[in-house]
């Protein structure tokens, strides 16, 4: 019995060595697998600086390429105009301030024919005002002759003969001078004075009746003298007169103790005087 008690023992101790032994190897196992992943992160970050620094030093070269290209290019332009980088930057300074300078006039001249432009529709519209007043004043004037002609008359005159518009003032004689229908010659006679040239022939007032508004004038023509007596105001006084036998007439649209004024009427195609008066 004493020999089967002390065999107990070293069975347990046994066992427990054993044990022991599995833990040991499982923590290195652990260890060692955690070195491997340790290794192996650590070399995949190294190869990734790496492959960037290959990749930061390509661009690096690169750029320092263009840069060598650039200045060639450069170079090469400063030599084809003969002119060095500094004369070369210098020169592209002017020619950036001449295009600035370019386009402040352009700006500023567009402005200036903007105002000219502004300032011709304000000439334009005046014009145009203008020709509204004088559109208005030709449409007033048209209006007073279509009012003057209203006033003026006809009738027969002394010898039986249709006479054509008579004028008794002034006014009414200028519208008839427009008409250019025949020829007119205003005159002012003063009783007892000579003979006075009107047109182609002369006119003498022998009597004038201011009250009654009548009047004896004598008219020469053609080497004959025709005594017109007692006559009226704006009486057409009718004669013929020239080789062609033309009826001219004569009317007097005012009379005064010692005057008479009016004015003789001849047709177009009779002959002109020298000096009417």
């Amino acid at each position: 019995m004493a020999e089967e008690g002390e065999q107990i023992p070293m069975e347990h101790t046994e066992h427990q060595s054993n044990t022991g032994k599995w833990i040991l190897l499982f923590l290195a196992i652990i260890v060692v697998a955690g070195a491997v992943y340790g290794y192996v992160s650590t070399q995949q970050h190294v190869d990734k600086l790496t492959k960037d620094l290959s990749d930061s030093q390509s661009q690096v070269a690169e750029l320092k390429s263009r840069m060598q290209t650039a200045e060639a290019s450069e170079d090469a332009l400063a030599h084809q105009v003969g002119l060095t980088k500094k004369e070369l930057a210098q020169r592209a300074a002017e020619l950036q301030a001449q295009q600035k300078a370019t386009e402040s006039r352009l700006e500023k001249e567009t402005n200036e024919e903007k105002a000219q432009l502004g300032q011709v529709s304000g000439e334009v519209s005046g014009v145009k005002t203008d020709v509204g007043g004088v559109k208005t004043e030709v449409a007033s004037t048209k209006a007073d002759l279509e009012a003057t002609k209203a006033r003026l008359q006809t009738t027969v005159g002394d010898l039986g003969v249709q006479s054509g518009l008579i004028a008794t003032t002034r006014g009414d004689l200028e519208t008839l001078k427009h008409r250019g229908d025949r020829n007119y010659y205003e005159f002012t006679l003063l009783r007892g004075a000579k003979p006075q040239a009107v047109a182609t022939v002369s006119l003498q007032l022998k009597k004038t009746d201011s009250k009654h508004g009548k009047f004896t004038v004598n008219v020469t023509s053609d080497d004959k003298t025709i005594e017109k007596r007692d006559r009226t105001v704006a009486e057409p006084i009718q004669f013929y007169a020239g080789r062609d036998h033309l009826l001219f007439e004569l009317v007097v649209w005012s009379v005064d103790k010692n005057k008479a004024a009016g004015y003789l009427s001849t047709p177009k195609s009779a002959p002109t005087p020298v000096t009417a008066n």
